[in-house]
């Protein structure tokens, strides 16, 4: 099989890393618009070849889209208008507005929208992980838009990396994602900054930190050109859900004001439940 990753960083070099343990007539066309990564990529084994997106969608079999999710609105009208018999899939964070764009496209039933839900703070193709989408979810959305051909190769893929599958409505994924992964997101920005505002002294940071802040703000060392695009794109559901954390933030802003340890002992009681879910 011949498999073009167009974006070989986190996400895409991960994918190249196990596929090419899976498969042993693989092989992988890198694309990318950063020539360090185009390099580095091919030092690491992650690709067999660089080349430019035309030729690589010609050359292959399936094309992965795992660029930010602005980069794939462009790129994707691109990519399906060379392909016929070819798979197209894209590993995106957000779903509605690359679900409502190829449903215009030619060739639209050759596309399927996925995403693996999991990642890192890093980035670029050296942050690629062995083994990093085991036992993890990956959604697939609109699967009855697709091709069933499509659909097949893609399941195959992700099982091939060790995911299971949950079937989901672009919009059902928007909404979802925007509680389970962007607010915890701009929650470790907002956090980073808070501190970096508050606390001017670097030293005193780096050893007072603990380990519960150093896991609260990882996400803040996250890319701003994958995560801009992102709460732009799903920009109602996160308002939404900001709204309901600086809503939950007062609660306990007032129980502190107010000096109501009940309330507050109630608020953290709730918030314990998340243990039955989580566990």
């Amino acid at each position: 099989m011949k498999v073009a990753i167009i974006g070989v960083g986190l996400i895409g070099g991960s994918m190249a890393l196990v596929l090419r343990q899976k498969l042993n007539d693989i092989s992988i066309i890198g694309v990318d618009a950063n020539q360090a990564h185009q390099q580095t990529a091919l030092n690491l084994g992650l690709v067999d070849e660089i080349a430019e997106l035309d030729i690589a969608v010609e050359k292959s079999d399936l094309i992965i889209l795992a660029v930010p999710v602005d980069v794939a609105l462009k790129l994707l009208p691109k990519v399906l208008e060379k392909v016929n018999n070819k798979v197209v899939m894209d590993v995106g964070s957000t779903k509605v507005e690359v679900a409502a764009l190829a449903k215009g496209l030619a060739n639209a039933g050759r596309f399927v929208s996925t995403h693996p839900m999991w990642g890192t703070e890093f980035s670029g193709p050296t942050a690629a992980v062995d083994g990093a989408f085991l036992d993890k979810a990956v959604v697939i959305c609109d699967k009855h838009t697709t091709d069933e051909d499509a659909l097949l190769l893609v399941e195959h893929i992700y099982k091939l990396l060790g995911m299971h599958i949950v079937y989901m409505h672009s919009g059902a994924h928007d909404l979802h994602a925007a509680y389970i992964s962007h607010i915890s997101h701009i929650t470790s920005f907002a956090l980073a900054n808070t501190v970096l505002e508050k606390e001017k002294e670097d030293d005193a940071i780096f050893e007072l930190a603990s380990g519960g802040f150093e896991s609260t703000v990882r996400l803040a060392k996250s890319n701003a050109a994958m995560w801009v695009p992102i709460f732009m794109q799903n920009k109602e559901n996160v308002l939404d859900v900001l709204n309901e954390h600086i809503s939950q933030l007062k609660k306990f802003k007032s129980c502190l004001e107010k000096e109501n340890v009940e309330y507050m002992a109630e608020l953290i009681q709730k918030a314990n439940t998340i243990n039955r879910i989580l566990k």
